[in-house]
């Protein structure tokens, strides 16, 4: 009985181990979400993304910001953009992502560009945080499919 215990107990050490595993970037068909705060560049507001994997070093996606402030007479800028990963050419840990990236939409009834580079950290496999920085950027949450 006592050992039946004692498996039972690893094997639940093992399972939590695997829940507790983080990985930032995982290159083709990595799927994240990020919402959070839009900081600065072209206002203060609400920011979501989306990035799909479609190399082991880029990824592509959309995403928008919502604006607070009426910054430039616009409260949005809708866009898609495009990262590249460097968690593998710098050498990061598993729970560490930088990339720089490109942003290409529509604001103001208009053409919206902007650049940043960011940075995610996992604290588990599905939850981390995120920040951006740039002419476009913001901090918040970033989620893993």
């Amino acid at each position: 009985m006592k050992s039946l215990r004692n498996n039972l107990l690893v094997l639940g050490m093992l399972f939590l181990s695997q829940l507790t595993f983080s990985q930032a970037w995982k290159g083709t068909g990595d799927q994240k979400a990020q919402v959070g705060l839009s900081a600065w560049g072209y206002g203060v507001g609400l920011t979501g993304s989306y990035d799909y994997g479609i190399s082991s070093m880029v990824s592509l996606g959309a995403g928008g910001n919502f604006y607070f402030s009426d910054n430039n007479k616009s409260n949005f800028f809708i866009f898609g953009r495009a990262n590249f990963h460097l968690q593998d050419t710098l050498n990061l840990p598993s729970e560490w992502d930088i990339y720089p990236g490109i942003d290409l939409g529509v604001y103001n009834s208009g053409l919206g560009l902007a650049a940043h580079i960011g940075a995610r950290y996992f604290f588990t496999d599905k939850i981390g945080a995120f920040a951006e920085i740039g002419n476009n950027g913001g901090i918040g949450a970033v989620f893993n499919f």
